[in-house]
C-alpha cells in the first residue's frame, strides 16, 4: 500500500515471491539504475556473500540491502520452469533484430503507401534503393538469427552466422541431394534455430576436449565441417518441414477460420502474456515475414493492447478515484504506442473485471484484422505505430477503433470497484 502511494508508480503486483513495481516506460530505466547503484555501493554483510541457493530465504530473515542481487537470482530461478526459460532464450535472439524489423517495415509500409497512389514513382532511383534498403532485412535474417542463436545457446556467434548465411546460400539452388535440387533458404529461422542449436552444443563439448594450443584451429573447423553436411542432410530438411507446416498452419487458421479465429487470438492473448507463452511467438512471426513478407498473425494479437486502452478509458471516466485517473491518464498514450505492461498491472488486472473486459476489445478487434487477412511486415510493435507497417492500414485502423470501442463498452458493463 504504501509503495502504491509513491507519486510515479503505476501498480505494484506480486508474481509468487518477486515484488513487480510498475513505473512505465523511459522511467523505470532511470529508477533501476540508480537502485543498481544503490544496491552496489551497498556493502553486504558477511554472512549474507553465499550463493543465490543459500538466500533461498527470500523475504525471510536473510533479506538485507547488500544481498539484493542474490535474492533475485534466488527468485529468478524458483520462478523459472524449463520450458518458459527456453521460450525467454529463444525471445532474446530476436529482440535485438527489432529496430531493424520496425526501421524495414516502416520503410515498406509507407513505400506500399506510394504505390497505392502512384506506382510509377517506385521506378525512381531513390525509391529503388529504399525498397531495397526495406528488404535487407529479410535478405540478412538467417545471418543476423544465426549469429544471435549462437550467442544466446553459448556457441561463437560468427559461426552461427556461418551456418545461417550456409542455410540461404544461392549456390545450394546448383546441389541436387534426395532426388533434387535443394532450396536456398528453406526452413528459415526454424532451421537456423536446430542448426545453430546443436553447432553450439557441439562446440562447448569440443572445447572441452581439445588441447588449448589447438582450440583456435581444431574447434571451429570440425564444428563448420560437420554442421555444414547435418544442416543440409538433416537439420534444413527438418526445418522445411516444420517452417512450411507452422506457415502453411498460420494462413489456413486465418483463411478458413477467418473472423472466428481472429476473435479467438485476439481475446486470448492477454492471458497468454501473463503466462508467458508469448515469447515462442516471435520466431514464427519471424518465419512467417521470411516465407510471405509479412505476418498474419501480429496484427491480430495486436488489438488485445488495443483492447486495454478501451478498457483503462472507461476506467478513467467511470472511476471517482482521483489516483486510479492519474495512473490512467499517464499510462493511456503509452497503451496506444503499444507498451500495454503499465495498464495490464497498473489498471487492468488489479481491477479484475477490466480485464476481462480487455480481452473482450482485442477479441473483437483481431476478428476484423483476421476477416480482412491485415499482415504486418514488421515484429516488436503494436498498437498505432504498427498501422503503417501492415499490409491494409486503414482496415487495422477500423479494427483498431473497433477495439478501443469494445474495450470500452465491455468493461464500462461489466463494471469494477472503485478502489477507496
Amino acid at each position: 500500500a504504501e509503495l502504491k502511494a509513491i507519486p510515479g508508480v503505476l501498480g505494484v503486483n506480486q508474481n509468487g515471491d518477486e515484488l513487480q513495481i510498475v513505473l512505465g516506460p523511459g522511467k523505470v530505466n532511470r529508477v533501476a539504475d540508480a537502485f543498481s547503484a544503490l544496491l552496489d555501493s551497498a556493502e553486504a554483510p558477511k554472512e549474507t556473500k553465499e550463493t543465490p541457493q543459500a538466500a533461498a530465504g527470500l523475504f525471510g530473515a536473510q533479506g538485507k540491502v547488500g544481498d539484493g542481487k542474490a535474492l533475485h537470482e534466488a527468485i529468478r530461478q524458483k520462478n523459472a520452469t524449463p520450458a518458459k526459460t527456453f521460450l525467454r532464450k529463444v525471445a532474446s535472439i530476436f529482440m535485438p533484430l527489432i529496430p531493424g524489423f520496425v526501421g524495414c517495415g516502416f520503410l515498406t509500409g509507407l513505400l506500399g503507401i506510394i504505390k497505392f497512389y502512384d506506382p510509377s514513382l517506385l521506378a525512381l532511383t531513390p525509391l529503388r534503393i529504399l525498397l531495397l534498403a526495406g528488404s535487407a532485412i529479410f535478405q540478412s535474417m538467417n545471418i543476423l538469427v544465426g549469429w544471435n542463436a549462437a550467442k544466446v545457446f553459448g556457441g561463437t556467434p560468427v559461426i552461427g552466422g556461418i551456418l545461417g548465411a550456409l542455410i540461404s546460400h544461392p549456390g545450394l539452388a546448383e546441389i541436387s541431394l534426395y532426388g533434387g535440387p535443394l532450396t536456398p533458404g528453406r526452413g528459415g529461422v526454424i532451421a537456423v534455430l536446430l542448426v545453430t542449436l546443436l553447432a553450439a552444443y557441439g562446440e562447448r563439448k569440443l572445447r572441452k576436449i581439445v588441447p588449448p594450443a589447438f582450440d583456435l584451429f581444431v574447434t571451429p573447423t570440425l564444428v563448420i565441417l560437420v554442421m555444414s553436411l547435418l544442416a543440409l542432410y538433416v537439420l534444413q530438411p527438418v526445418g522445411g518441414v516444420l517452417a512450411e507446416t507452422i506457415g502453411r498452419g498460420a494462413s489456413e487458421a486465418v483463411e478458413r477460420g477467418g473472423a472466428v479465429t481472429g476473435l479467438f487470438l485476439g481475446g486470448l492473448f492477454l492471458p497468454f502474456v501473463m503466462m508467458g507463452i508469448h515469447q515462442g511467438l516471435t520466431p514464427i512471426h519471424a518465419e512467417l515475414i521470411n516465407q510471405f513478407g509479412y505476418t498474419i498473425l501480429l496484427p491480430i494479437l495486436a488489438m488485445a493492447g488495443a483492447g486495454q486502452v478501451g478498457a483503462a478509458l472507461a476506467v478513467y471516466v467511470k472511476s471517482r478515484n482521483p489516483r486510479l485517473k492519474k495512473i490512467v491518464a499517464s499510462s493511456l498514450f503509452v497503451g496506444m504506442m503499444g507498451v500495454g505492461e503499465p495498464l495490464i498491472y497498473g489498471v487492468t488486472l488489479p481491477l479484475g473485471r477490466p480485464f476481462i473486459g480487455a480481452c473482450i476489445g482485442g477479441a473483437i478487434g483481431g476478428a476484423i484484422q483476421a476477416a480482412f487477412h491485415v499482415g504486418a511486415f514488421s515484429l516488436g510493435i503494436s498498437g498505432l505505430p504498427l498501422m503503417p507497417s501492415t499490409t491494409h492500414p486503414l482496415m487495422y485502423a477500423a479494427g483498431l477503433a473497433a477495439a478501443y470501442g469494445g474495450g470500452f463498452i465491455a468493461t464500462w458493463l461489466l463494471g469494477f470497484e472503485d478502489p477507496a
